[in-house]
């Protein structure tokens, strides 16, 4: 079923623009990961003390393949990526289907966006009670994946909405 993109196009506009931040955090983390792996003297703009250090937590074990991929698959694995490469790629796909005004991706993008908040509720623990440290970067991404989530919950409403409409009519 086509989802009346009129209703849904604001929701749209906000999702693509709010994955645009994502976005940019992402590619963000990874040049700070990359570059700090590579120059150890280097400081991130995000590194403001001790226990607020992006490049702290970009580059501990929780950094890649989010602490769970290495123990699983080894070190060496292809899947054992930067967590700002899942999240490019995340938030390119959320940008990518953000106008596509189906019921079947309003569907794939909503368990896309409440899986997100799963790994950024898990990657905020990690955070806080065993890196015990602030990344301001991180924070930011638990928020637009929050507003990602929320947003793609209101397409599915109004997706829901539109459904029962039609079976009516």
């Amino acid at each position: 079923m086509v989802v009346n993109p009129r209703q849904g196009g604001r929701i749209s506009n906000i999702v693509a623009v709010i994955s645009l931040v994502g976005l940019a955090l992402s590619v963000y983390a990874l040049h700070v990961e990359t570059t700090k792996e590579s120059n150890k003297n280097y400081k991130a703009f995000c590194d403001l003390g001790a226990s607020i250090s992006c490049s702290k937590v970009f580059t501990s074990k929780y950094g890649k393949g989010f602490g769970l991929i290495a123990p699983i698959f080894g070190e060496r694995s292809s899947l054992n990526q930067p967590n700002s490469i899942y999240g490019i790629i995340f938030y390119c796909i959320q940008i990518c289907l953000a106008f596509k005004h189906t019921l079947s991706v309003t569907r794939i993008v909503l368990a896309m966006s409440l899986f997100s908040c799963i790994g950024s509720f898990y990657l905020a623990f990690i955070l806080t009670f065993v890196l015990h440290d602030f990344c301001l970067v991180c924070v930011s991404t638990y928020i637009v994946n929050a507003v990602i989530s929320f947003l793609n919950f209101k397409r599915m409403s109004i997706a829901r909405r539109q459904e029962l409409s039609k079976k009516k009519a």
